[in-house]
């Protein structure tokens, strides 16, 4: 059992090896990386852990096809190596996902072109298996008859339709549960971790970077955290850190892309996703096949469409979208499969992050090249200045992988002996299962008197082999043996959440703890976990009214008053 306790006192009381800035998913695994070689870490965010980019994306562990287009070996190869790596380590919240691309005509959207280049991709991640438990692998692509994808997606396009190649990918079922999995895994290992503390500057010693400065955004109070190495992987606010704490940024500044998708209450296909051509030039492949292709995929009881990216060019607070911009979206989608019909109304929810893409391509348009890579940049190098390492990180797909980079040259610049890493075969908090069936088979046999089995499914896919860890608390109150609302989320796991997952806020609850928010409005449900986070932290109506105010802004604005009967 790994209990994560918020102690502000211990984080400024010792000297770490290493001091990570950023709970999202690279700090988590740098974190995880760190611990698990013998290293004394920490980890700190401003916010919550995985609050922002981390979270707010289309949910997919890419295997690499995509770069088929661009003849990047290299990054198939890395792709397929990460995805293999976090089905085998995290069963529990990562899962194969069969995806169709139809085919038109026979030539550069028909079957003969696309056939080789999915032959090709299935020799060259034919590991892709190994040391993954069964029904986590990911099968072989095949093809599929004109009337077989027709009956699986009636409504898309069917003029010169000749049928569809299906090829599989991987989806997390919960990113923030993964993030705080590999969390746990550190500080099962000796790490220490602190959400809601902001890094306000370096703690400097002539050339050399010995710490952070650390503000407590719950309280103001501040503390000084000392470490040997300092590695900064904030994401979207890693040159804007720099600039504030060195007075110098990364040169060339980063360009981001804002990436967006969107969720929706139905079900295109029962288990299977699509992908299809827009309108929209890709403009960087080398193989074009018509436009840029979006996905409609399942997800739990939704339907996840996306993803859209342009060229954000302010600063990471001032991420938005406006209601116009996403009725472009939604027009584009019904154009490229009318079957869709997706309306703006049933907008639940909306994902957008802030991702290192590359650059608007060269006629200036808002479009991204895809040829960014993740990067580590080593400040000793590039400002002379010891003690300091920049992780950029693109793809959550890879995020373990890098950090394991990372954390090689950290172990170089400690001068410790090296550690070889085992974390692309250590399974993460809740992931040592032989078959997550089986798992989910006995916990089926456990089920408290007031859960559903969806409410059972959902939780040991957020929770995994230590599901019951969350179950101990319904023999404390059987009332917490009930779902919040109409959520699949059982009582118990708030307040979990609350005692042993370090939530500080209603919106970490509602958002990262749980299911609660995490696919649309859950109404009445956010007023039962404001109830029970109230009781559990101490809070006063005014300040529980301000908590669910802060959660209600979360949602598309037009869903609250178009759908008022279930607005919060």
């Amino acid at each position: 059992m790994t209990a994560m306790k918020r102690d502000i006192s211990a984080l400024g009381s010792k000297t770490y090896d290493v001091v990570i800035v950023g709970g999202g998913m690279f700090g988590a695994c740098a974190a995880w990386e760190a611990a698990s070689r013998g290293l004394s870490a920490a980890v700190v965010d401003k916010g919550d852990f995985c609050h922002a980019t981390s979270a707010n994306h289309f949910k997919m562990v890419h295997g690499g096809i995509r770069y088929l287009q661009h003849a990047d070996v290299v990054r198939i190869r890395e792709s397929s190596r990460e995805r293999s790596a976090l089905l085998r380590i995290a069963p529990h919240l990562v899962r194969p996902l069969p995806i169709v691309i139809p085919t038109y005509g026979h030539g550069m959207k028909g079957k003969e072109i696309l056939g080789a280049g999915i032959m090709l991709y299935d020799m060259l991640t034919m590991d892709r298996n190994r040391g993954i438990v069964k029904d986590r692998n990911i099968p072989p692509s095949r093809f599929l008859s004109r009337h077989e994808v027709l009956a699986l997606f009636p409504g898309i396009k069917e003029k010169q339709l000749t049928g569809g190649a299906l090829f599989y990918d991987g989806q997390m079922y919960n990113p923030p549960r993964l993030v705080l999995s590999f969390l746990k895994s550190a500080i099962s290992h000796g790490a220490d971790a602190g959400n809601y503390l902001k890094v306000t500057g370096f703690l400097r010693e002539k050339n050399r970077i010995t710490g952070v400065k650390v503000t407590d955004m719950l309280d103001n109070t501040e503390i000084k955290i000392r470490a040997n190495m300092v590695l900064n992987a904030s994401g979207p606010w890693a040159h804007q850190l720099l600039q504030q704490a060195l007075g110098k940024g990364l040169d060339p500044c980063p360009t981001y892309s804002r990436d967006l998708a969107f969720v929706v209450k139905r079900k295109f296909s029962s288990d299977i996703g699509v992908a299809f051509s827009t309108y929209t030039k890709d403009s960087d492949t080398l193989i074009d096949r018509g436009g840029r292709h979006l996905f409609a995929v399942p997800w739990r009881q939704f339907t996840l469409i996306g993803v859209w990216h342009v060229v954000f060019e302010k600063t990471p607070e001032n991420i938005t979208v406006g209601e116009d911009e996403l009725q472009c979206f939604v027009d584009e989608v019904n154009s490229a499969c009318p079957g869709l019909d997706i309306h703006l109304s049933e907008i639940q929810l909306i994902n957008t992050g802030l991702t290192l893409f590359g650059d608007k391509d060269s006629q200036g348009s808002q479009q991204m090249s895809f040829g960014k890579r993740s990067e580590i940049v080593d400040h000793s190098r590039t400002d002379q200045i010891d003690g300091l390492v920049t992780l950029l990180g693109v793809r959550t797909t890879t995020a373990r992988g890098m950090a394991q980079k990372t954390v090689d040259m950290i172990f170089e610049k400690l001068g410790k002996s090296f550690v070889a890493s085992e974390t692309q075969s250590t399974p993460i908090h809740g992931g040592h299962m032989h078959s997550f069936q089986k798992l989910l088979d006995d916990a089926m046999g456990k089920r408290p008197a007031g859960a559903t089995p969806e409410i059972m499914t959902a939780l040991v896919h957020n929770h995994g082999c230590d599901y019951p860890n969350v179950l101990k608390y319904v023999n404390k109150n059987s009332q917490w043996g009930y779902g919040a609302g109409e959520t699949t989320v059982l009582q118990a796991e708030i307040i979990h959440g609350i005692r042993e997952e370090m939530a500080q806020k209603l919106s970490d609850i509602v958002f990262r703890r749980t299911d609660i928010g995490t696919g649309e409005n859950p109404g009445a449900a956010v007023e039962c976990c404001a109830e029970l986070m109230a009781d559990e932290m101490g809070w006063g109506p005014d300040k529980t009214r301000d908590e669910i105010n802060e959660v209600k802004q979360c949602f598309p604005h037009f869903y609250r008053t178009m759908k008022t009967g279930h607005a919060l």
